[in-house]
Parts: structure tokens; sequence; C-alpha cells
């Protein structure tokens, strides 16, 4: 059975992230695997209000900023995905790794 080891990375620092996606994309191909992506989703702009206290009423000027979405996804080489799972990934970039597994056509249902 083949692996799909899906990859989500979210931050609001738009270079590093980039960066990032960008020497996995490197690493996972010069490993042989199949890599697809990154595929970037449109900035999500945020607006956070601040209160200057615990109850509502009295407010500091409310918090705005973007955050940058990118996807990928490793098809059949479970080593690599193994490899990019286990890295240690920078504090400001939100990493969502999810793995499916593929049956072969035509495989039974049991």
């Amino acid at each position: 059975m083949a692996f799909v080891t899906k990859l989500s990375f979210q931050s609001g620092d738009r270079d590093a992230l980039e960066s990032l996606v960008t020497d996995i994309k490197r690493m996972v191909e010069r490993k042989g695997a199949e890599c697809k992506g990154p595929h970037s989703a449109p900035p999500e702009r945020l607006t956070v209000p601040q209160y200057r206290t615990l109850a509502p009423g009295d407010q500091f000027p409310a918090w705005d900023y973007t955050t940058y979405t990118r996807r990928m996804e490793i098809h059949g080489n479970d080593e690599v995905a193994r490899r990019v799972g286990h890295m240690d990934f920078p504090d400001h970039v939100h990493v969502e790794i999810e793995v499916d597994r593929k049956k072969p056509m035509g495989h039974r249902k049991d």
C-alpha cells in the first residue's frame, strides 16, 4: 500500500515560509520522492481586539496581521515522509501533517 503525506504550513512571515517550503521540496525531490506542490492559499487577514482590562469596554487598537498558507503532498516514499515529519520546524511556522493510506486499484474492500 502506498502512503500520501499531506503537509500544511502556516505563518505570518511569508519569506520564512517560502524558504522552508522550498527547502523541503528540494530535499524530497533529491531523495527521489514525488512531491506535489507547494500550493498557495490566498493570504488571510485577521483582526484581534485587545482590551485594557478583563471587562469589556476600554480597548487598545485592534491587532491586525496576515497569515500565509502552503500545502504539499509527498507520494509513495515513506522514508522521506518520515524524515520530513521528524524535522525541527521554526517556532513561527505552524505545521500540520496528515498521512493517508492509498490502496491500489482493484483492491478488495474487506
